[in-house]
């Protein structure tokens, strides 16, 4: 852009700021341009008729403090009343049934190769695992589009081995507009997939079988607290030298509960991560580059797939992308809903979710 075409627009935005912003200074920033000065009305109003006055124009506003304002250009791809066309999502969809079908199959000892139609016997845990899921991503899905937020449908992500899937994830095509919104985006995935897991938890376990804790073949898993809370409410104290047989139908279930702890990370966009931000702004950088330490020092001391999230942190980074209002910060409900969201993560979370085979 040439210093003649950067003034224009500089003055052009400057123009737009008119009686909500007084403008100290202004600076080009590649295709944004970054103002400094006095907000002159409160976050919320001022958002609005910026809002207002520059979309229509291709432009949006970043409200980054009472001082500065960031209006940069309309992201690609956000353009109101287009709807996208599911496809992917589907297919994506289909071949994770199929994948889920086929590793609940083998987990109960058929052999979907030599006959296909053997495959059903995996549909109690493909059914459970792909419901907590979905539920999952829907409260995200439905949360931002209450806010307004541009969002995909749920892509499911099929992998022919362990579970049968990495999960599923939705991606935000525009903007979200504030800390509380971000935050109840964040949130509402978890509590809606935990309020799934649980029942589903709970009806697996009185499927399940009391066995002989030693002389079989498995994969033993951690038990976090709020899993030993509900199998004790459930099968009542297992007696010394049993152990818990899990259904395929409670396997499902512990894996929601495993899920929705990685999640409640607070870790880059995870759900976690959106929680952080919307509670401590950009503090929250420092708080997940803690976490991918402690992930790392767990991955070194209990178990190795705890490397992988730390890794992944690392690579791609712990800045959070702002709201548009990152001025106004959460109400004292939603600050209270937050510790709630730490607490349930040190419920949820165990040093070692998968140990080694017993035999």
């Amino acid at each position: 852009m040439h210093e003649r075409e950067s003034e224009g627009i500089g003055y052009f935005l400057g123009r737009q700021l008119f009686g909500v912003f007084e403008v100290e200074e202004w600076q080009v920033q590649g295709a944004a341009v970054r103002f400094r000065g006095n907000l002159l009305a409160q976050p919320e109003t001022a958002l609005t008729i910026l809002r207002q006055r520059l979309e229509p124009v291709g432009f949006l506003p970043l409200l980054s403090s009472p001082r500065e304002i960031l209006i940069l250009p309309m992201p690609a791809g956000v353009q109101r009343g287009v709807t996208e066309k599911p496809w992917p999502q589907i297919l994506l969809f289909v071949i994770t049934i199929f994948t889920t079908l086929f590793v609940g199959a083998l987990g109960q000892g058929a052999d979907p190769f030599s006959d296909p139609t053997s495959l059903l016997v995996g549909l109690p845990f493909s059914v459970s695992l792909l419901s907590i899921l979905g539920v999952h991503e829907m409260g995200h899905y439905l949360t931002a589009r209450r806010y307004g937020v541009q969002v995909t449908l749920p892509y499911f992500i099929p992998a022919p081995v362990g579970l049968g899937t990495f999960g599923a994830f939705i991606k935000m095509k525009s903007p979200v507009i504030d800390r509380r919104s971000l935050f109840d985006i964040g949130i509402a995935g978890p509590l809606a997939g935990l309020a799934l897991a649980i029942p589903v938890l709970m009806i697996g376990l009185r499927l399940s079988e009391i066995v002989p804790s030693g002389g079989r073949m498995g994969i033993s898993l951690g038990s976090p607290l709020l899993f030993m809370l509900v199998q004790q409410m459930v099968l009542g104290t297992i007696p010394e030298g049993m152990d818990v047989l899990l259904h395929p139908v409670a396997f499902a279930g512990w894996i929601g509960l495993f899920v929705t702890a990685l999640n409640l990370l607070p870790l880059g966009q995870l759900d976690g991560g959106h929680i952080a931000y919307a509670l401590v702004g950009r503090q929250s950088e420092k708080l997940a580059f803690v976490t991918a330490v402690v992930l790392a020092l767990l991955g070194l001391t209990f178990w190795l797939g705890w490397l992988f999230w730390a890794f992944l942190g690392f690579m791609l980074g712990f800045k959070h992308p702002q709201p548009m209002n990152d001025v106004t910060p959460l109400d004292p409900t939603r600050r209270l809903l937050a510790l709630g969201a730490l607490i349930l993560l040190l419920c949820l979370i165990t040093p070692s979710p998968f140990m080694s085979p017993e035999f």
